[in-house]
């Protein structure tokens, strides 16, 4: 199957959003990308134009976002790209939005502390099911 996959470097924009739907639990919130580039005559950079992509983070992927992301935090996303021509209220809208399969902290950008989570009970779903695990010993 042909599907647009992408990599996107950019903000958490908005507070993700963590829902338990039929189909599973999912996240989504908004990725701002904003280009940069070098004005070599100013020997500054500049911000360009700012793209916003809706990204939706689906089963544990959902769970993980609800509680490691918040606004303004810098992220990879990647995941596939489906991009949405809609009526709505008489109105013409173009949406963009990621369903991703990996999503994580730009290392380049600041640090972050990697905590793996254990399914407590598989009964339960979404943040309250996954309690953080044990540190493994060192040596």
């Amino acid at each position: 199957m042909n599907e647009t996959m992408v990599t996107v470097v950019g903000n958490v924009a908005t507070t993700p959003v963590y829902r338990e739907l039929p189909s599973g639990p999912v996240a989504r919130f908004r990725l701002a990308v904003t280009a940069r580039y070098f004005d070599a005559v100013k020997n500054t950079w500049n911000d360009g134009h700012t793209n916003f992509f809706t990204v939706w983070a689906r089963r544990s992927l959902g769970s993980n976002v609800q509680g490691s992301l918040s606004v303004g935090e810098p992220v990879i996303v990647q995941g596939k790209l489906k991009v949405r021509d809609e009526e709505r209220g008489g109105q013409h809208w173009t949406s963009a939005d990621i369903d991703a399969q990996v999503i994580g902290h730009d290392l380049s950008r600041g640090t972050a502390a990697f905590r793996r989570v254990l399914k407590a009970d598989s009964s339960l779903t979404g943040p309250e099911a996954a309690r953080e695990a044990e540190p493994e010993p060192v040596g």
